[in-house]
């Protein structure tokens, strides 16, 4: 017998409330009729007349197997929810407030409002997975848009051109970004914790001697800390850690972000604002006037950029920073590119960090499967034997995904004597001769450590 799979306007039939209490889940709707599955082993007196009353319609029951029934519970209506939504219904005027509280209980990074010809959606993404929540009715979404513009102090009228925004809420904030679309406006809204003291460097995935290389590193009173990776792949998190490690009295630590995502007591952190001409590199300027021991840039994007942060590390700064590129060598490889000579790379680069998020397997539902190489990228090169892996399974602990928690991967290559002559020679291939994991050995590590599932790692295999 096939899971239950229930259409998000079907959902809405539905409290969480009155799902889990009655044990009841919508199957279809015609005209005043609700039809719904039913856990035949879970029987109340009278509930079908207090179904119909609470309901508005006449309901027809269809029974099915209690596990089936549990299992669409926990994917549909989560009891977590049921707590700080009570009164969650689409009509009511708190519904962007309940809305954006479900996404921050859920752990969502970004809720997305979509609008297509006919209908327009609202998903979630958790743990980097997009989940479609609600669907909106055409009429009602304007209005919506109306409200976050509204709270984001944006312009209501202005329907033509993107605007950014920003949403203050009482234990985390809401960046906005609103985009014209062929069939209205889309917004995507990311929530920003607005306090860092939960971020811990020992919690975010290092291993032993690559925690131990990274303490090092930024240990030194001056140089440059890059950390390289795809958007969402947790570096900024890093560098919150890292900047938590440093803070201390006796250091001035400036920083410039695009958003703050954080606030750290006791650093001075400046929002980037290009439209007035506070960009990257005019900040970076203005910071040396500042007497800084430690700066953080949230991005080297430019060359004017790369080559005022190597002229900051190179007068006594500590400046760390991200970068966009695939792997640690690559980062050396772009700022070659960015005009940046190798005898200053090497001079002044203390630690070239990339890194990934990946999704955890959930502990209490996993199982072991045989490794099957032909199931692994064509041509990929084992780093060691190994007979078992484990595969996501999902029960009730982890929503029937599989997968609980992510995260993150490093590749930490820490620039010492041996490495910098070999930077210098554009020599960086002979850098990986050394005991240098990469992040395919390490994603490799993972799975057959059973963390997590060759689905979750396979890009990593493919791309470094």
């Amino acid at each position: 017998m096939n899971d239950i799979i229930i259409a998000p306007e079907l959902q809405h039939r539905i409290s969480p409330e009155v799902a889990n209490h009655y044990r009841v889940l919508p199957k279809e709707a015609a005209q005043n009729e609700l039809h719904l599955y039913i856990d035949a082993t879970h029987t109340i007196i009278g509930q079908e007349d207090e179904l119909e009353l609470l309901l508005g319609c006449e309901v027809k029951f269809h029974n099915y197997p209690a596990e089936k029934i549990e299992k669409a519970l926990q994917i549909y209506y989560r009891k977590s929810l049921t707590e700080s939504n009570k009164s969650f219904d689409i009509d009511k005027a708190d519904f962007l407030e309940n809305l954006m509280q479900e996404a921050k209980n859920l752990g969502s990074s970004d809720i997305h409002f979509e609008v297509y010809e006919e209908e327009a959606r609202i998903r979630f993404r958790i743990d980097g997975q997009l989940i479609e929540r609600y669907k909106i009715k055409m009429e009602n979404y304007l209005e919506l848009v109306n409200k976050v513009k509204i709270k984001s102090k944006l312009n209501i009228t202005e329907k033509r051109l993107p605007q950014d925004g920003r949403i203050k809420n009482k234990n985390f904030d809401i960046r906005v970004s609103i985009l014209p679309t062929l069939f209205g406006e889309k917004i995507v809204m990311r929530l920003l914790g607005n306090d860092a003291s939960d971020i811990d460097l020992n919690k975010l995935g290092f291993e032993g001697n690559e925690q131990l290389q990274y303490l090092e590193g930024i240990k030194k009173p001056n140089g440059i800390i890059l950390i390289s990776g795809p958007t969402g792949s947790g570096k900024t998190t890093t560098l919150y850690a890292t900047l938590k490690l440093l803070n201390d009295s006796k250091r001035n630590i400036v920083t410039v972000e695009d958003p703050i995502e954080y606030t750290l007591k006791g650093i001075n952190q400046v929002q980037l604002k290009e439209d007035i001409g506070l960009t990257f590199s005019s900040a970076l300027r203005s910071f040396l006037r500042q007497d800084p021991d430690i700066i953080m840039l949230g991005e080297i994007r430019d060359s004017e950029t790369a080559l005022m942060a190597i002229r900051a590390s190179l007068t006594g700064h500590l400046v760390l920073s991200t970068i966009h590129t695939n792997s640690a060598l690559g980062t050396i490889s772009r700022l070659a590119d960015m005009g940046v000579p190798l005898y200053l790379i090497a001079e002044t680069l203390n630690l070239s960090v990339a890194q990934r998020l990946v999704r955890k397997l959930c502990n209490n539902c996993k199982k072991p499967a045989p490794l099957v190489k032909e199931n692994f990228p064509p041509g990929y090169k084992f780093p060691y034997d190994g007979d078992t892996v484990y595969v996501p399974v999902g029960c009730n602990h982890c929503f029937h995904t599989g997968y609980k928690g992510r995260r993150a991967v490093y590749e930490v290559l820490s620039v010492d004597f041996e490495t910098a002559g070999h930077i210098k020679d554009n020599n960086l291939k002979s850098i990986y001769t050394k005991k240098h994991k990469s992040l395919s050995d390490k994603a490799f590590d993972i799975l057959m450590d059973g963390e997590s599932s060759l689905d979750e790692i396979y890009a990593l295999l493919i791309n470094t």
